[in-house]
């Protein structure tokens, strides 16, 4: 986690453009996400104050590290692949995206940067200047906290609310971040930590979570919440703890790790979950993050297409995106 900001000007540059779309059919009467979004191709003026990016994150070092198994880094292709074919108008509450501001997306870094032995977790500078939602589909490095955007335009601490089957605080290997540490890493920042109480979990798993990481969080004040205690739904548990950050002026990062729900609906995860959350309960949490003005960013971990079922998980990742 680096201790710098990110500016647009040096952000963009670590972008690679996106991969066109093969198999796009336009239709005049009925225009899909595919029409409206733009696609990254290397032009900064793209880049704006305003606009939504969404950014894909290609990367199995971390997994690697963590013993897991690799194959995310093809998400943020296959994501988008299924994304583009998203309709802008949503039936349910009527919002269209037609009328919107155009979104941008872009694939960040090459991946052979991130297999170095260095940390591929101090060499990604934070977030582009923009409104508030930035969404990274793979495995993130979750840096970047101290430059989140101000809510309104005000000041407020840095939080994170983690739904996800585990706490991801696991101490570095030999000095090197992976996919299991971020939190550890945030929580023990030399010059900007994350304050322990602004630390949440949702959705941990009991049988994968050691005694000893569940008391690292707690002794610093952090929420851990189990699985069985978010019964009947996540979303009310989830919009009190958005409350209570709020409340705090705290500008709040949602990461949400696919291996929080359960395997039945998402199963392309490294760590598959046979007792997870439902995909529905994630997305009303997101659609409930995507209202908020505190929360500044919103990202999407694991989902790995090696392991998927006809697309199943990718699927579901677009639907993520669109509920925001």
């Amino acid at each position: 986690m680096p201790d710098t900001s990110s500016s647009g000007a040096a952000w963009c540059t670590r972008l690679e453009p996106v991969r066109r779309a093969e198999d796009v059919f336009r239709r005049s009467d009925d225009p899909r996400l595919g029409d409206i979004i733009e696609s990254w191709q290397g032009d900064a003026s793209a880049l704006r104050p305003g606009r939504a990016v969404l950014i894909g994150f290609p990367q199995d070092e971390g997994v690697r590290r963590n013993h897991g198994r690799p194959g995310a880094a093809e998400a943020p292709h296959e994501i988008r692949h299924w994304l583009r074919r998203l309709t802008p108008w949503d039936g349910e509450s009527g919002v269209d995206l037609s009328a919107a501001r155009r979104s941008t997306w872009g694939t960040s870094a090459s991946p052979d940067l991130w297999r170095s032995r260095s940390r591929p977790w101090e060499r990604c500078r934070g977030r582009p200047e923009r409104r508030r939602r930035s969404r990274r589909p793979r495995r993130r490095p979750r840096d970047g906290l101290r430059s989140l955007p101000r809510p309104c335009g005000g000041r407020g601490a840095a939080a994170v609310v983690n739904i996800d089957a585990h706490l991801d605080v696991r101490p570095t290997l030999d000095g090197h971040g992976h996919s299991g540490s971020p939190f550890r890493q945030a929580f023990e920042h030399p010059t900007h930590p994350l304050a322990g109480d602004r630390y949440v979990c949702l959705g941990a798993q009991p049988h994968t979570t050691s005694r000893g990481h569940c008391d690292y969080v707690r002794a610093r004040g952090g929420v851990v919440r189990w699985r069985g205690e978010l019964r009947p739904s996540l979303e009310p548990h989830f919009a009190a703890e958005l409350e209570r950050l709020a409340s705090a002026g705290c500008r709040v990062q949602l990461t949400v790790d696919a291996d929080a729900v359960r395997t039945a609906d998402v199963p392309g995860v490294s760590a598959p979950n046979p007792n997870g959350l439902t995909g529905d309960e994630v997305l009303a949490a997101v659609r409930l993050a995507g209202r908020s003005p505190q929360v500044a960013g919103l990202d999407l971990a694991e989902v790995n297409p090696r392991l998927d079922r006809d697309g199943q998980s990718a699927r579901w990742a677009p639907c993520w995106c669109g509920n925001s």
